[in-house]
């Protein structure tokens, strides 16, 4: 006999891609398919984090690995 496996539901968060119950197999998601939306995100840089140059980066002599410009 195959025993399947059910998905219980997690009462503690949302989903946050589509805000229905986060599902314990998938935690924090509701399904595989929210779990691939969010990794696609992570993927095509939707959720980059924005980054600026100090001014001190820029005092600083280039590495020896890098071409000079």
């Amino acid at each position: 006999m195959v025993e399947v496996q059910t998905a219980k539901a997690s009462t503690s968060k949302a989903c946050p891609i589509c805000g229905k119950p986060g599902v314990e197999r998938y935690r924090p998601f509701c399904s595989r398919r929210c779990a691939d939306v969010d990794l696609n995100r992570w993927l095509s840089g939707v959720y980059a984090v924005p980054a600026a140059a100090s001014e001190e980066e820029d005092d600083l002599p280039p590495r020896s690995d890098e071409a000079p410009e």
